[in-house]
């Protein structure tokens, strides 16, 4: 039992008897030893109904809970009650460490439920930046964290290769084909500079030779089937090269072609909710409290992006996923708003989907920070960052701030090889474990069974700290899932190696009569969760480094 449900229920059956039922039994870690392992407020929102004070209230609980098994002491202190837990209760919780092994932490909240999770997406016009790595890293981290609760997961990639950038990305290749052949044709305005699209020009002016000098509906035709598979190639060697791998890959095409998009249409005008004007077709948001109407239907006929993303999310929700996780930059608020009112309108359950948002990433290397731009060829390709910094380091920075803030790449403290190192610090602590069970073997010292083994000697206040720490690692797979942060996940691993860090250089493990086998069981959970919690993030747990 996770010691927060313990003082839960503990403090439940004592309020049950009193005829007391709060709307909730919050249970916190103080900041402060003294203050108790844990502490709960619940006097607080007791008061009203009971017409006595907070601390008449807690004095009453901290009386009725003082024999329990599981505290050597509860304190009423100013409305609170503050649990101090008994170490033989904190030992139980490493035996359920160690009993669950691998599967410890995993939940079923998701059990019999799919979940698309959607992330990069990135339109086939060049490889991936950075920008898109933090994507990549987020939405692959926040698979992982739902399939380990259960949820049947799919990740899956829109591939946008229809409209107008296309077109631009194919005039931009049959530019650097003609300059190849010595015809100084220009980049078409608003098309793509950057350099990936040189040496793709020199091939194709060797293989074509002066077969197209005009820009027309058949250079158009065959530039575009030259550059958008090329462009793809270069887009799973990125995503190869950060370790994401995508179930589904879905083509705007498809969706056009599947009709999808005539019958959301036909359905929101049943519904009244579009209407034309100057040739286009609109939706009708503003009536809904949106900003401003979107246009779906543009006057050409061709529908806009927001259009086919309706009609996707639709196809979604036929294909039979209860949720959908969309990952999406922050920049994209207004057309997810509109994307859920369509929805709606369309008559989907409102949770069906949601949007994980993310900020901008900005590398800062030896030359200060650079801003990446595609389309201006001014970018560090994502597989260049990570033959750069290494997957481990690539993955672990890519997700170590919350979402909405802006992320500073830091390049140089990536590639270091040292404790400042946030991804290295967690993983030395992996690795010293490793080496301390390596020893032990070596020295006979190491038990056949560590859940048999006597965990009474497990009383230095450093080792009870490690314990309660563990015993977080179920909530926080649970809080990132539910706050889309898997930056939590980082912060937990990152405090539990620093507790582990200065007992391990302060305390001997071997060669200490009963107190090493109960210390070895100590790492054994330690070594475990950290391993659990870099799997989860994609990040290699090392035995020697």
């Amino acid at each position: 039992m996770q010691l927060e449900a313990l003082v839960q229920e503990s403090i439940r059956s004592v309020l049950d008897r009193l005829g007391l039922s709060p709307p909730e039994i919050p249970v916190d870690r103080p900041p402060r030893r003294e203050l108790g392992d844990l502490s709960s407020r619940v006097a607080f929102l007791l008061a009203k109904e009971a017409r006595r004070s907070p601390q008449d209230i807690a004095n009453d609980l901290a009386q009725a809970l003082s024999g329990h098994p599981a505290f050597s002491q509860v304190q009423a202190v100013q409305g609170f009650l503050n649990f101090f837990l008994r170490p033989e209760t904190l030992h139980e919780v490493l035996r359920r460490v160690l009993r669950e092994d691998l599967a410890y932490g995993k939940g079923q909240e998701g059990a019999g439920k799919k979940l698309q999770v959607e992330f990069v997406s990135s339109n086939p016009t060049g490889p991936l930046t950075i920008g898109h790595g933090r994507q990549a890293a987020l939405g692959d981290v926040l698979a992982n964290i739902f399939s380990e609760l259960g949820w049947e997961v799919t990740r899956e990639y829109y591939l946008n290769d229809e409209g107008r950038q296309i077109e631009l990305l194919a005039q931009s290749l049959w530019a650097r084909y003609r300059q190849a052949l010595g015809d100084p044709q220009p980049i078409p305005e608003g098309g793509y500079h950057g350099d990936y699209l040189i040496p793709i020009g020199q091939e194709l002016a060797e293989r074509f030779g002066n077969a197209y000098p005009e820009w027309n509906a058949e250079a158009k035709k065959v530039f575009r089937n030259e550059v958008v598979p090329r462009m793809l190639r270069l887009i799973e060697e990125d995503l190869e090269a950060i370790g994401v791998r995508f179930d589904v890959w879905t083509r705007e095409g498809d969706i056009i072609r599947k009709g999808l998009v005539d019958e959301v249409l036909q359905r929101l005008r049943e519904r009244g909710a579009i209407y034309e004007k100057d040739g286009a077709i609109w939706l009708s948001a503003k009536t809904h409290g949106l900003g401003r109407d979107p246009v779906l239907i543009r006057s050409d006929g061709t529908p806009t992006y927001l259009m086919v993303d309706i009609a996707y999310h639709l196809d979604k929700f036929r294909r039979g996923f209860d949720w959908v996780v969309d990952v999406q930059g922050a920049d994209h608020i207004e057309e997810q708003q509109q994307v859920k009112l369509a929805l709606r309108l369309l008559g989907l359950p409102e949770g069906f989907l949601s949007y994980c948002l993310h900020q901008f990433v900005t590398l800062k290397g030896a030359e200060g920070i650079e801003k990446m731009s595609t389309r201006a060829g001014k970018f560090l390709r994502l597989k260049d960052l990570v033959d750069e910094v290494g997957r481990d380091a690539a993955r672990y920075f890519m997700v170590m701030r919350k979402p909405e803030s802006h992320l500073v790449f830091d390049f140089e403290l990536a590639k270091k090889q040292s404790l400042e190192n946030p991804v290295y610090y967690v993983q030395y602590a992996h690795t010293r474990i490793a080496s301390v069970f390596r020893e032990a073997q070596a020295r006979g010292e190491l038990p056949a069974d560590l859940l048999s083994v006597d965990l009474s000697p497990l009383k230095e206040p450093e080792e009870l700290r490690l314990i309660m720490e563990l015993d977080r690692f179920p909530d926080v797979l649970r809080v990132c899932a539910r706050e889309f942060g898997p930056h939590l996940l980082c912060e937990y691993l990152e405090n539990l190696a620093g507790i582990f860090h200065p007992y391990y250089a302060r305390v001997r493990i071997l060669g200490q009569g009963a107190a090493t086998p109960a210390r070895l069981a100590l790492l054994a959970g330690i070594k475990l969760v950290l391993f659990r919690g870099l799997s989860i993030l994609g990040v290699r747990a090392p035995e020697e480094m």
